[in-house]
């Protein structure tokens, strides 16, 4: 029997992400990971997604091989439908038009809030600073469907954020619309390389959904900095298959530098 094949954590995050997007739908597309999980899945899952970029491009057939630090080059705006300003870009979101934004993150709170911006500290003495929002408070706050993609470590799962970048449900049911964000928008899934995450309807706490093959809900939810809940059936999430990750290393990611290279 042929041995399954070996996969980066990476890897596994892109693959399950690409699973969740629907065709014909519209995504708005953050930088790096995210653009590498529209990429998989517009050539395998949803050959008419229209991706949408912050800085204006809007419906382009992303090129490959992925470039890094490009966002705005020539390979992200090939066979455009329309290229435009950031203004109107969000004003499509602002408008209703994008069914699913996705973004990347450093931690993560139990409703769904996001820091991508600093580590300890404060705002003006961190003790680590990141590239902080870029679009993805935007994102986040105007998108029908929010997808946050990170690695599974438990220190990324917080009670409370060293600082809010982007909005989720913020401090619960009500909080978003009271706010003055759309109704209905709002976080959708958590995608680690280990599980999935929803959000419950009712309390909008986050939810257990699925976990990586092999691996127990105890085993994923251990460490975490807040108990998620748990749904009643946990889904078995497959790993990544050989056709997805050729298709990865191949021709997204040949240099591997999204993806990693510990796989072998």
């Amino acid at each position: 029997m042929e041995s399954p094949p070996r996969f980066t954590e990476t890897e596994c995050m892109i693959c399950l992400a690409a699973r969740l997007l629907e065709d014909r739908k519209t995504v708005f597309v953050g930088w790096g990971i995210p653009q590498v999980v529209a990429m998989l899945a517009e050539r395998l899952y949803t050959p008419n997604l229209t991706q949408v970029f912050e800085f204006g491009a809007i419906g382009p057939r992303s090129l490959t091989p992925f470039v890094r630090g490009t966002m705005g080059g020539p390979s992200n705006v090939y066979r455009s439908l329309q290229w435009t300003t950031m203004n109107w870009a969000f004003a499509y979101a602002a408008t209703g038009y994008l069914d699913y934004g996705m973004i990347g993150a450093l931690q993560v709170d139990p409703y769904g809030n996001v820091n991508s911006t600093l580590l300890g500290g404060s705002y003006d003495r961190p003790k680590r600073r990141f590239p902080g929002s870029g679009g993805g408070n935007e994102v986040a706050s105007l998108c029908w469907k929010t997808i946050v993609v990170l690695k599974h470590e438990p220190r990324r799962f917080v009670e409370q954020l060293d600082f809010m970048t982007s909005p989720g449900y913020l401090t619960g049911p009500g909080a978003r619309e009271a706010a003055g964000l759309p109704r209905g928008t709002g976080p959708y899934r958590v995608v680690t390389s280990q599980a999935l995450f929803g959000f419950d309807d009712e309390t909008r706490h986050m939810q257990l959904l699925g976990v990586l093959r092999g691996l127990s809900a105890g085993q994923v939810t251990h460490g975490m900095g807040f108990a998620p809940l748990v749904t009643e059936k946990v889904e078995v999430l497959e790993p990544p298959t050989r056709e997805e990750l050729v298709v990865l290393r191949e021709a997204i990611d040949p240099s591997r530098m999204i993806i990693g290279r510990d796989a072998g």
